[in-house]
């Protein structure tokens, strides 16, 4: 019998499917019902361990713990997990204390399942077009998150739009895309506009990315599209302050064809979905 045993096995008429695997209402192959008992119970699975058990009417699939398919699927379940308890909290701008613990928490049970990133063996797994869905650093109710940045109350009325990560593993291009609306005053109607926030990017040892900002370009949309981007210039380095070095690190906790979970050098949590 080997580590994996993902079989249907026909059920007697005689015999009720319980709600728990641990009656053990079948027998595996060329073994007696107390034999096969026996088997399960001398492994002694704790309960994260647990043999999953898919029942029908007449027949009953086994997965043993360990397994790729199990594993796959407890992923599955983790990964909705951490979705829903992002979902409907304005990418973190929304988010309470609460709020906060929650993806914390739904976020390092998917981490500890998954295993470790590796993107060594496998960087084409950035490539793409990335939207952020929620970041912890937005709660802290600035477009800056815990750097410095225009605050997004009343100071400023400035309203922040989709927020997506552009990544080419072959340039080693990582831009930030960040969509604006910035008012105006009466009787101007607010201007929209796409910031871009060019950087280089390299990987540390398997999972921790470096970038390094080059520039910021600032396209209008909308009815003042035909005006052609700006280029920001770059504050000289003397002039930045210690928070704003330029570049920064995160780790990539978990990541899969659609989804990607990073935390940042000061600890933020960020959650991406390819788009």
């Amino acid at each position: 019998m080997a580590s994996l045993l993902h079989s249907r096995l026909p059920l007697s008429h005689n015999h009720s499917l319980s709600n728990s695997c641990q009656s053990f209402p079948c027998h595996l192959p060329g073994r007696s019902k107390r034999s096969t008992q026996r088997f399960f119970e001398e492994r002694s699975y704790d309960s994260k361990r647990a043999l999953i058990c898919q029942s029908g009417i007449d027949e009953v699939t086994f997965r043993l713990p360990g397994s790729k398919e199990a594993k796959a699927e407890l992923i599955g379940s983790l990964k909705l997990k951490l979705l829903s308890a992002v979902s409907g909290l304005n990418r973190g701008l929304a988010a309470s204390e609460d709020d906060l613990k929650k993806a914390d928490e739904a976020a390092k049970e998917l981490e500890s399942c998954a295993g470790a990133v590796d993107l060594a063996a496998d960087l084409d797994k950035l490539q793409g077009r990335w939207k952020l869905i929620y970041s912890s650093a937005f709660s802290s109710r600035t477009l800056g998150g815990s750097r410095p940045g225009p605050p997004t109350g009343r100071l400023l009325p400035i309203t922040l739009g989709q927020v997506f990560q552009r990544i080419d593993v072959l340039s080693k291009d990582f831009d930030n895309i960040v969509e604006l609306e910035l008012g105006a005053p009466w009787p101007f109607p607010p201007v929209e506009a796409t910031a871009t926030l060019a950087h280089k990017f390299e990987l540390i040892g398997s999972s921790t990315i470096k970038i390094v900002f080059e520039k910021t370009t600032v396209k209008t949309t909308g009815n003042l599209s035909q005006l052609p981007p700006i280029e920001v210039p770059r504050i000289p380095d003397q002039f930045r302050p210690p928070s704003n070095t330029g570049s920064g690190e995160f780790e990539v906790t978990y990541i899969d064809s659609d989804t990607r979970v990073t935390r940042g050098d000061r600890g933020e949590l960020r959650v991406f979905v390819i788009s």
